[in-house]
């Protein structure tokens, strides 16, 4: 009788029609990942993506015949991928969405009643049926319980010796680029604070009027603020309403490559004999077609005095220079009456690209002091007639810092070119690459120099301004240079003598087995410091945004050679961590000199490199995105390790914030900063505000009143940070993602504490840079922006 009851049941229900169609997406879904699953275990990874993908198969056929056994079979599979995920990465909720978010919106579809009553088409049982409801609801349970976990939470430590540093520039101007020449970021000023910067608002805003880039971080000299736009054009504005006072073109004429139109700062001198030049105050910028340019600071026009009519040819003893190929992005430093800048070239394209030959001029006159020539340091002047400075020889791209008690000037140097071979390479190429140097500004020889990469074939350049600070250390103050680089080693170094203050050691690291090239034996890391990388990366530590794209990142990962820091390049491919954007980059690092703490922005982005055949290239297969690297075997495809939807391969977060005691060497505290509102898969963004840990530009700044400001993580937002605890205590959101550090000054006239940041036009992002198109209506641009903040009055 019961079973004629129960027959009676499912007659009844017999008329709704089978889940066909999550037959068939689950199906597809199986097929999917099958032969993704497969070439994952071929490559020696996980079983999960082939096991999953039978089951969706098997799953597909019984919901096809309305088998409840394919919603039961799920409901297993559901729970099984659960606590598979847990396995791998715990409750890191990003490591675990595309792990888990998938499958489990699509046992969501299980609870709809049409698809549980398509499936009593045979003896019901009412508890197995409602597993895969169970399971998911249990799911989703625990994925919220991992975000919370996930993202709420960090350690706090307390400042080892907060309030005994002494102030290096108390006037409270920001009159050089890093706000002082030993490049700290630092405005001692405290009229905003944490009791106050809730009340913070916009003071003014103005646009630019020139299109493109936008990385120029202002400077304040008196009661004017000066600063460079893209494509080198310098603005004097009141910095009390941003109206401007002048400008003055230089009218460039460099090829659109690269970095044509960046400009990251301008370099004020005041002449020590104010009589002496109708130029007594002078702003310079040095251009993408390489000239140095000297302006009057208040009137906007050129110096007659210096060089040709206001400028000189940087390109003088240079010898062969293609268009493009050498190019100045960085202001110049002042030391002891010394102009001394360095240049950059264009990366990857051949040997015997233009020298990286550091100069010091008169900064009234414009002739040449002294050149530092890797590979000719004898000489101090120019190269003979028909001679040229040493082709090849690393070069000096980003900013550079003065002791003017030292008499010296620390330069940060990249790599021999081009970056990813360097079997050809001459002494005069390696003994200084990836390094920071002590020149003697007087005269630009060397005092010492200590290299952070040994044969650099990885693009490990030394990218950021080194700082200068006065630490304890073991409880005697020590004159330090702080060394922040790409592979996200920061060095602490005595800046008279360049011996290290913390503890640095030679580690073993991955060989290359390439024919004609060699690697070092060791590298040096500073174990001293904290480790701000993270551990050797797993396959556990890929990611995507949904299991087919994570599968296709792990089959990227175990394809490749990866055997942790300094992996060397390979014909079928290296995955570098941290990348070639760092670790840190030109942003440098920002330092309280009262409290010891040091503020680090870190990047997370691992990069794929591989080395073309010569042979392969000249049969027109190409390199992608790299560089020909003429005169080397080898040509090179290099970009961001990314899922073919271009989601990241690595899990977030892929920018953090940390801040440092320098006195004990220990972190305060560390934190992601930003969320995924304006990142998606294929470059569309979100708009969800989730806490992610974002990629970032520039640098940040850090105040008297306990304030860290930063406005360069991609996701269009002005922060105030709390620099003791790491609380986000103020924001504003930006017309885009600003790509320079920002900077604070107090008015003359007023007396008003402002924070002033730029941004380019359409918002800054971690991508190649382009061109702008020869076509376009870029005349009617209305320029980047320029943003002042203030209290209300």
């Amino acid at each position: 009788m019961e079973r004629q009851g129960e027959n009676k049941v499912s007659d009844s229900n017999s008329g709704y029609p089978k889940p066909r169609f999550l037959a068939v997406v689950l199906g597809l879904c199986g097929l999917g990942l099958a032969p993704l699953g497969y070439q994952l275990i071929a490559a020696g990874g996980s079983f999960y993506y082939l096991l999953a993908a039978l089951v969706l198969i098997l799953c597909c056929v019984l919901l096809f015949r309305g088998d409840q056994r394919g919603a039961q079979l799920y409901g297993g599979f559901l729970a099984f991928t659960y606590l598979w995920a847990f396995y791998e990465v715990g409750l890191d909720a990003w490591a675990l969405m595309p792990r888990v978010a998938f499958f489990t919106v699509l046992g969501l579809w299980f609870l709809l009643p049409r698809v549980r009553r398509g499936l009593q088409q045979g003896p019901v049982e009412p508890l197995m049926q409602q597993r895969p409801a169970q399971v998911t609801a249990a799911g989703f349970l625990l994925l919220l319980v991992a975000v919370y976990i996930a993202n709420t939470g960090y350690e706090v430590g307390t400042p080892s010796a907060a309030g005994t540093g002494q102030v290096r520039n108390e006037s409270g101007e920001w009159r050089h680029y890093g706000s002082s020449k030993t490049g700290t970021r630092f405005a001692a000023v405290d009229q905003i604070n944490l009791d106050n910067v809730d009340q913070l608002e916009r003071a003014w805003e103005v646009r630019s009027g020139v299109p493109g880039e936008f990385k120029g971080t202002p400077i304040q000299v008196g009661d004017g603020i000066y600063l460079c736009t893209g494509r080198n054009v310098i603005l004097a504005l009141d910095p009390d309403t941003g109206e401007e006072r002048w400008r003055y073109d230089p009218q460039i004429e460099s090829p659109r490559i690269g970095f044509w139109d960046t400009c990251r700062g301008v370099t004020h001198y005041a002449l020590p004999d104010p009589s002496d030049s109708d130029c007594p105050e002078r702003i310079f910028t040095a251009t993408t077609d390489a000239r140095l340019v000297a302006v009057n600071k208040d009137t906007g026009q050129p110096c007659a005095d210096f060089g040709g009519n206001g400028e000189i040819d940087l390109l003088e003893g240079m010898g062969e220079v293609l268009p493009g190929f050498y190019f100045v992005t960085s202001p110049p430093s002042i030391a002891n009456d010394v102009l001394i800048l360095g240049g950059w070239v264009l990366d990857n394209q051949q040997t015997e690209e233009p020298s990286g030959v550091v100069r010091g001029f008169d900064p009234v006159s414009g002739e040449l002091i002294w050149a530092w020539d890797m590979g000719r340091e004898d000489r101090i002047g120019l190269p003979e007639a028909g001679e040229s400075y040493t082709r090849g020889t690393p070069n000096v791209w980003s900013l550079t810092s003065v002791d003017e008690e030292l008499g010296l000037v620390y330069v940060p140097t990249g790599n021999a070119t081009p970056d990813y071979w360097g079997g050809h390479r001459s002494e005069a190429m390696e003994r200084y690459a990836s390094s920071v140097v002590a020149l003697d500004a007087s005269n630009g020889r060397v005092r010492w120099h200590f290299q952070t990469t040994h044969h650099d074939i990885w693009d490990y350049d030394v990218p950021s301004q080194p700082t200068l600070v006065d630490i304890p250390i073991n409880g005697v103050t020590r004159k330090a240079v702080i060394v922040p680089t790409k592979r996200a080693e920061i060095f602490v170094l005595d800046r008279e003598t360049g011996e290290p203050l913390t503890e640095v050691a030679e580690l073993p690291t991955p060989q290359t087995d390439l024919p004609d090239e060699f690697t070092s034996p060791t590298q040096p890391f500073s174990v001293g410091m904290p480790q701000l990388r993270f551990d050797d990366l797993t396959e556990h530590d890929t990611w995507g945004i949904t299991p087919f794209d994570h599968a296709a990142c792990r089959i990227q990962f175990k394809s490749m050679r990866y055997e942790g820091p300094l992996t060397p390049p390979t014909t079928y491919g290296s995955l570098y961590y941290p990348g070639v954007g760092g670790g840190q980059n030109w942003g440098s690092v920002a330092v309280d000199e009262i409290n010891h703490l040091m503020v680090v922005n870190t990047l997370h982005m691992p990069s794929v490199v591989r080395l073309i055949p010569r042979d392969e290239i000249q049969q027109g297969q190409g390199f992608g995105i790299g560089g020909a690297q003429r005169g080397t075997p080898y040509g090179v495809f290099s970009f961001f390790f990314l899922s073919p939807i271009f989601a990241p391969c690595l899990a977030p977060p892929y920018g953090d914030m940390a801040v440092i005691d320098l006195a004990s060497q220990e972190i305060l505290w560390r934190r992601p900063l930003g969320t995924a509102r304006g990142q998606g898969p294929l470059g569309i963004p979100s708009r969800l505000p989730l806490p992610m840990g974002m990629f970032y530009n520039a640098g940040s700044i850090v105040t008297a009143g306990n304030l860290i400001f930063i406005g360069g993580v991609q996701d269009s937002t002005m922060r105030a940070i709390n620099l003791m605890n790491g609380e986000e205590v103020w924001t504003d959101r930006l017309p885009g993602s600003s790509t320079a550090t920002p900077m604070s000054y107090v008015s003359p006239e007023t007396g008003k504490q402002y924070v002033l940041v730029t941004v380019p036009e359409g918002g800054g992002g971690l991508q190649l840079e382009t061109a702008v198109n020869e076509g376009s209506a870029e005349a009617q641009v209305p320029g980047g922006y320029i943003i002042a903040y203030s209290l209300p009055d």
